[in-house]
């Protein structure tokens, strides 16, 4: 069930209005779990068999986890962490690990070929795998007590609001507040409905009006600098409305159940430098390899060198969550590289206009290596941006015409102003909220492309 359809919609009224009706907490997380459980199933249902699966072994490990001591404790961690990358390592990296050894395996059993799996990846698989295991390392690190209602951590995992493409949560942010009576309050129905109507223009107007742009480009060779250009400046802007359009939508309908979610994004692209930029984009997945993996790999605390060793680990391991393809690991290893040994502007630059250069430079940076996280494979990644530097007088053409482009680039600076200038998601008139909720839907409905089109982060 996609966040961009009637069905959707329909849903999450009933759901709603539901959850308000009932008058118990208990009867609330229960309607919650079943809600969380069909939104999963409405993509493909037997996946709900895998992660309920580690739901139970988080759940019994979480617990034992906190009765033991010593070893045990430890035994029991492990056996959480390797069940859940256990399973993403075979259903998202079995294939990719197979065909790059698969020369190897046919040199030494030559007549004992390993078949493919034939499988489709269970949807948000890295995002609620992620979020599991946050669960079972803060309970053994002492810093959450375990949760001992089944039903409550079912949700913890499931909730739908963020069960796809996240952002990924921390335990000691929901289950406390799964465990509260939440009152309705009209001042948070405004604020998550003003906030999923930014969230579905963000996708519907622009993301998914720049995608034909980008498509055309990265199927049509031949095309010159400016066209590809123009592609690759298009999809920054339609990978961050349609990947922060999702996360809106999902605050936003927990907020209007009175559910606080994680920012996921901070005006990203403002950003002078890439360090400052993976503060600022994707968070709560930088917060967490920040927390559990580069502080328990020292962090900074031994030295220059290692620091420098454990940022390319940490950027390595994000290239490889995003995608089982050499471009996600090339586009990884890049931001790492560029995070370890140019971290940007030196202390004691400063000024408007130096600030306005460095974050241009840093934009046109994270430009280019969107172009290995887009391209199919590296060939095509480098010959698009040779493509680009080129400048050979191809063909100028684009997939939008001359209107659509003009309100395409209108478009993405009135969602750059909207953001700078009017960060916080709520009105206070009565009457000045439902003029913008009818304003965002006639737009949204008029402008926006009419087709259900799937979230880029869907495939992670």
């Amino acid at each position: 069930m996609l966040f961009n359809s009637l069905q959707f919609l329909v849903f999450f009224m009933v759901i709603t209005l539901s959850y308000y009706k009932l008058k118990s907490q208990k009867s609330r997380v229960n309607l919650l779990l079943i809600a969380s459980c069909y939104f999963y199933m409405s993509f493909v249902p037997k996946y709900i068999l895998i992660l309920g699966s580690t739901i139970a072994i988080d759940y019994v490990a979480g617990i034992l986890i906190s009765k033991s001591s010593g070893h045990a404790r430890k035994t029991w961690l492990v056996t959480s962490i390797v069940a859940n990358v256990g399973i993403l390592v075979f259903y998202k990296y079995f294939n990719f690990l197979l065909g790059n050894i698969e020369p190897l395996l046919h040199h030494i059993f030559p007549s004992h070929p390993i078949p493919y799996i034939n499988v489709i990846l269970p949807i948000g698989l890295s995002f609620h795998t992620f979020q599991a295991m946050s669960y079972t390392i803060e309970v053994y690190r002492g810093k959450q007590p375990p949760e001992r209602n089944f039903i409550v951590y079912a949700l913890y995992v499931m909730f739908y609001p963020q069960l796809v493409a996240g952002p990924i949560e921390r335990p000691q942010n929901i289950l406390p507040q799964l465990h509260e009576y939440k009152v309705y309050d009209w001042g948070n129905v405004k604020e998550g409905l003003i906030r999923m109507s930014w969230g579905f223009f963000k996708k519907c107007v622009i993301a998914d009006r720049l995608a034909m742009e980008v498509d055309f480009a990265y199927s049509h060779t031949g095309l010159s600098s400016c066209s590809l250009w123009l592609a690759a400046l298009f999809y920054s802007f339609q990978i961050y409305c349609d990947f922060s359009g999702y996360c809106d939508i999902g605050i936003g309908a927990a907020k209007v159940m009175g559910m606080r979610l994680m920012e996921n994004f901070n005006e990203p692209y403002r950003s002078q430098n890439i360090s400052t930029f993976w503060s600022r984009w994707h968070i709560s997945l930088s917060s967490w390899f920040r927390d559990y993996v580069y502080i328990p790999l020292g962090g900074n605390r031994l030295g220059e060198t290692r620091r420098k060793l454990n940022v390319m680990f940490v950027f390595l391991l994000s290239g490889i969550w995003h995608g089982a393809n050499w471009t996600f690991i090339t586009w990884g290893t890049l931001h790492g590289m560029l995070t370890t040994f140019f971290p940007g502007r030196k202390k004691g630059v400063t000024g408007n206009f130096s600030n306005l250069v460095f974050v241009c430079l840093n934009f046109i940076l994270v430009t280019l290596l969107w172009v290995f996280f887009r391209a199919q494979n590296i060939s095509q990644a480098l010959k698009y941006i040779c493509g680009m530097f080129c400048f050979r007088g191809g063909q100028t053409k684009f997939g939008l015409n001359g209107i659509e482009l003009s309100l395409s680039i209108l478009l993405i600076i009135i969602m750059l102003v909207r953001e700078a200038k009017f960060p916080k998601h709520f009105i206070k008139s009565d009457k000045a909220f439902a003029a913008y909720l009818t304003c965002m839907i006639l737009i949204c409905y008029f402008l926006g492309v009419f087709s259900e089109n799937h979230f880029i982060y869907f495939q992670f």
